[in-house]
């Protein structure tokens, strides 16, 4: 499935490119960024793409499959509070809860209130939900390794580390008034 979207062909104007042009046109003006960032966003557009197409050929939303995956990731016997649930997917609330209805609409996922006497609420996968996920989550991981393929196994490790650097600080800087 082709969605025509700009960024689905190649750019004719990299990244190196656009520094130079930014260079030229406003000199003084930082551009060290824009040849880390814009591929970086690039391939988070191409990723997202990527998945997005291969869940919906597998017939599931991303929302759903990153709910499915916090529950299936958490070990039997399958189920997280929604609190920690927000907390693992970076989500509101709000959200956790509107996903947590679709899914137990479609029988993936059960809730119910927590045993401590609290007003927490309990999700646990469903047998429909775990197979859903068993299937999607080889599909998914399997093609996000081909698309990384080209990369040596050393050259995935270092990259995986810088990458993992690089979030780090941008969480601590972005935390931080400009």
């Amino acid at each position: 499935m082709v969605d025509n979207y700009p960024l689905d062909a190649p750019s004719p104007y990299p990244a190196a490119e656009i520094a130079r042009a930014w260079q030229r046109e406003r000199p003084g003006t930082p551009t060290d960024s824009i040849e880390i960032v814009t591929p970086l966003w690039r391939l988070a557009k191409l990723f997202a793409d990527d998945r997005r197409r291969v869940l919906a050929d597998a017939g599931v939303d991303p929302a759903t499959l990153d709910l499915l995956s916090v529950l299936r990731r958490a070990g039997t016997p399958y189920e997280l509070s929604t609190r920690e649930l927000s907390r693992r997917t970076l989500v509101t609330a709000g959200a956790i809860s509107q996903r947590v209805a679709r899914a137990e609409a479609g029988g993936l996922v059960t809730r119910r209130s927590a045993a401590d006497g609290s007003r927490s609420v309990v999700v646990t996968l469903t047998e429909a939900g775990h197979d859903l996920i068993e299937r999607t989550v080889d599909q998914v991981l399997t093609r996000e390794s081909e698309l990384v393929g080209s990369l040596s196994t050393t050259a995935r490790t270092q990259l995986a580390g810088q990458l993992q650097e690089l979030l780090d600080e941008v969480a601590r800087v972005a935390r931080k008034p400009s």
